[in-house]
């Protein structure tokens, strides 16, 4: 362990981290500014008749409204600050905590993508970013350094190894590897007109389906031996590019790469994009003893890693297939592995009068919502409670609702995901075990219950 600390807090070249702030903060700054100008913000945080947060966080609800465009136009300011590096700290919480926020205020849009970015604003957070090619820098010549403690560096290496070893791991399943995910995929993606044809090339379905595997599972070690980094790096650009083209997935592919200049000697990235900036010719140790705080820092990373690692497993506790029953399945690096298709209709009964009625959630929600409710348990059982508060206060507080939900899990035959003979008014959320009013599998396991619910 001592040979551990003092490995971590040796000084090494800080021009990867320079340039990652660089980068990271560009990406940030496009994802904020662009969630206005595409429509984002709008649909999701503005306009929407019913929202959907994280279970446990329904008390963000009122931030839902006009307002929210000054949360991410704040967001775009300070994404650009922490690409110059002024107020680097402060700029980089502020984007930190309002981007956690909005990631946990909508469910309708979630991919681990917006899960990654947290992660790595929390990364590099206690980091010196700003003490080169920096306004801070500039501003404060005494926090001007060309090196960094080497944990800056391989906190951020051992991430992006997590995140593509169970990205590799998660297409490890059934429907992967016969092909049915990744045919489903294709045929619901829009095409571009000059390579639509490609599309249907029973080829390249099968180059996708091995060679994500293969990429994701050998990326890391062939960017971490110096042999193979540059074959990995024009592995990586076509890789993420096409994914870009072909899967319209933000500004991920970029940060992926500009996740690889952490694989590189920090003189490597010093001589390609800072010419100006000195070279490290000699460091010095670090203290022998390393500071409480230091210690501290360092047992602070250990948790979060450990975490890191356990999180993408947890599926492992629950019964049925995670991409159906959705157990397990976000913050797991389950990266464009499914389609689910559904609808879903409500029925209502009013014990006190004796009334029933079905209600259309379509009426309700906006085009994403449609999409996305009948096939989240957790968006099912949210409507639902929203549901029961409003008819509450219409006066009919003891309401029961039913869900008819029909569920296609990569062109299945559709199926119910939701028990119908289970009042979702009253059916609990736990977080910490299976929800016995989901069933289990898209091909009829586990669907204990299929009786309809009792009618007057």
């Amino acid at each position: 362990m001592t040979r551990l600390e003092t490995w971590l807090r040796q000084p090494v070249d800080n021009s990867a981290l320079i340039f990652f702030r660089i980068a990271y903060g560009f990406l940030i700054f496009l994802q904020a500014a662009g969630s206005i100008a595409l429509g984002f913000t709008r649909r999701t945080f503005v306009e929407a008749q019913y929202t959907f947060p994280m279970v446990g966080f329904e008390f963000l609800r009122p931030l839902f409204g006009p307002e929210m465009y000054a949360v991410f136009a704040l967001m775009s300011v300070a994404a650009l600050l922490v690409m110059v590096g002024a107020w680097y700290r402060l700029s980089l919480t502020v984007f930190t905590v309002l981007w956690a926020l909005t990631y946990v205020m909508q469910t309708e849009s979630y991919n681990n993508h917006y899960y990654l970015m947290v992660l790595l604003c929390l990364l590099l957070l206690p980091t010196p970013a700003n003490a080169w090619a920096s306004v801070d820098a500039r501003r404060h010549p005494e926090i001007r350094s060309t090196v960094c403690p080497r944990w800056c560096i391989a906190q951020f290496v051992l991430q992006t190894l997590i995140v593509y070893t169970y990205a590799s791991y998660a297409k490890l399943y059934p429907d992967w590897l016969d092909g049915r995910a990744i045919t489903t995929i294709l045929t619901n993606r829009e095409k571009f007109d000059t390579i639509a044809w490609l599309y249907d090339e029973p080829w390249l379905r099968t180059l996708l389906i091995w060679g994500g595997i293969l990429f994701d599972g050998l990326i890391g070690p062939l960017l971490l031996w110096r042999r193979t980094r540059l074959l990995a790096l024009g592995l990586s650009v076509f890789f993420h590019l096409f994914n870009s083209i072909t899967f319209r997935i933000g500004v991920f592919p970029y940060t992926a790469l500009a996740l690889t200049a952490f694989f590189f000697p920090g003189e490597e990235v010093r001589r390609l994009f800072f010419r100006s900036k000195p070279p490290v010719v000699a460091v010095a140790p670090p203290p022998s003893a390393p500071g409480a705080w230091s210690r501290l820092g360092l047992a602070a990373l250990a948790v979060y890693f450990a975490l890191q690692v356990a999180m993408p497993l947890r599926y492992l506790l629950y019964p049925g297939m995670p991409h159906w029953t959705e157990d397990g399945h976000r913050m797991s690096w389950r990266m464009m592995l499914k389609v689910k298709q559904g609808r879903i209709r409500f029925r209502v009964h009013d014990p006190a009068t004796g009334e029933s009625w079905e209600l259309d959630p379509n009426t309700r929600l906006n085009d994403k919502q449609r999409t996305r409710v009948p096939t989240h348990p957790d968006m099912v059982w949210l409507f639902a409670q929203q549901l029961k508060d409003e008819y509450a206060a219409q006066g009919r507080p003891g309401v029961e609702i039913y869900a008819d939900s029909q569920v296609s899990l990569n062109g299945r035959p559709m199926a119910p995901l939701i028990r119908p003979d289970v009042d979702l008014a009253r059916a609990e959320w736990t977080f910490f075990g299976p929800l016995d009013w989901v069933t289990l599998s898209p091909d009829g396991e586990g669907q204990a219950a299929t009786a309809e619910p009792p009618r007057p």
